[in-house]
């Protein structure tokens, strides 16, 4: 890409979102790295850090969901902006007083409300940059958003590392509210403002499912992200359970193989991004990327007796072809108008990475009776299958101009 184009796309609100989505996931993934060193320091036994690591991290998804719904009504009604001011004081106030909990209950509300919070940050940048770009270059910028910010578990695995676990949470605090300082030189998306005054229903989630057409597109945006998070929910966090079942020679871990795997990621989204624009096609890519993916899971039921290199280079790769989070998201925020957008891409993502429990529910069902590669196989036959439907039927928005509203 040149450097004009590199000029026109890094620009002030892209560089702070890309930054607020750095610390955005730091946050989201700091629990499940501090999980076993926080809840023992809390006094909890091996089977309590794991009955309550699950109860604690099953609060923060339920904050994510509603916040997605919360935050998407908001950023309609009220603007881009104020998702974005509001979110991160909510989430890097909840990490930060996370540092300072005596119990459990205590842990689990803070991590419910920091998923409220935290359900708002990419949504709403998603919505405002896609909104600001001129249409020929807003792929670029949600690029370079999503691709910076997944290195925020990069981040998080090595904090957790050198800090002790309450330093961990209130460095990522700070970080929020450093952040913030730079969000009051972001302006509001010019095409939010040429629409404010229009007497038009904002930010009405229930229209995407009393109107079939709205509804069918919104599925579509949903289901189209589902393997993503099959490939992450399932074959990267049980990577432990995976590399006994394929006799892998070595000992593997979840955490290094979800750091291999978002650091794939974060290449992914920068290739598919890439790919979209010089295709001229988000569609087109997708494909591409889609089969990639399912190449590459293919791969990884294939590693029986690699080595744990080998597997962690499997899962990386498994990162870089599921790396179209950025391209998921423009696609979802491009299907729709201005009126409808902000809820639409705050919910997308949130509901899909909600997707994660009917998934990993379907995979430990299927598990007693065909164990874990046979049940894997299945869910995931069935994942990609419904995706790839979907992804059929969905329409081509590269081209799209985004200045109009739902009726």
């Amino acid at each position: 890409m040149a450097v004009s184009v590199w000029r026109q796309v890094l620009t002030l609100p892209v560089i702070v979102i890309a930054m607020g989505y750095f610390v955005d996931i730091y946050d989201l993934i700091l629990f499940g790295v501090v999980r076993v060193e926080s809840l023992g320091e809390l006094g909890l036994n091996k089977e309590e850090i794991t009955s309550w690591g699950t109860i604690i991290l099953n609060a923060q998804m339920a904050g994510m969901l509603i916040g997605g719904i919360l935050w998407g009504i908001l950023g309609d009604k009220k603007g881009r902006l104020s998702v974005l001011f509001a979110s991160i004081v909510l989430y890097s106030a909840a990490n930060f007083l996370n540092a300072f909990v005596t119990n459990v209950e205590q842990y689990a509300l803070l991590r419910f409300i920091a998923g409220v919070g935290l359900a708002g940050e990419l949504g709403a940048g998603v919505t405002l940059v896609a909104e600001i770009l001129p249409k020929e270059l807003r792929g670029y910028g949600v690029m370079s958003i999503a691709a910076f910010g997944v290195l925020g578990v990069v981040a998080a695995n090595i904090v957790a590392e050198h800090f002790a676990w309450r330093n961990a949470y209130i460095i990522g605090g700070v970080l929020g509210f450093l952040l913030l300082i730079l969000r009051f030189r972001v302006k509001e998306s010019a095409i939010f403002e040429h629409h404010v005054s229009d007497d038009v229903k904002r930010g009405h989630f229930f229209s995407l499912f009393s109107k079939k057409k709205l509804l069918s597109k919104y599925i579509k945006a949903i289901v189209i992200g589902m393997p993503l998070w099959y490939v992450v929910g399932v074959l990267v966090m049980f990577s432990p359970e995976f590399a006994t079942a394929l006799s892998i020679q070595g000992e593997v871990s979840a955490g290094t193989a979800l750091m291999y795997c978002y650091i794939g990621l974060s290449i992914g989204d920068l290739a598919s991004g890439y790919l979209s624009q010089k295709m001229r096609s988000r569609k087109g890519a997708y494909i591409i990327f889609m089969v990639l993916s399912l190449a590459s899971v293919v791969s990884y039921f294939m590693l029986s007796g690699a080595t744990a290199s080998s597997f962690y280079t499997c899962v990386f790769f498994l990162g870089v072809f599921c790396g179209y989070w950025a391209l998921f998201i423009t696609m979802a925020a491009e299907q729709f108008g201005t009126n409808i957008r902000a809820t639409v891409a705050t919910t997308v993502p949130n509901f899909v990475r909600g997707s994660v429990v009917p998934i990993t529910s379907s995979f430990m069902l299927l598990k007693e009776s065909m164990g874990a590669l046979g049940s894997a196989a299945i869910v995931g036959a069935v994942t990609f299958s419904i995706a790839f439907i979907a992804l059929y039927f969905t329409r081509e928005t590269f081209h799209e101009d985004l200045d109009y509203i739902e009726a």
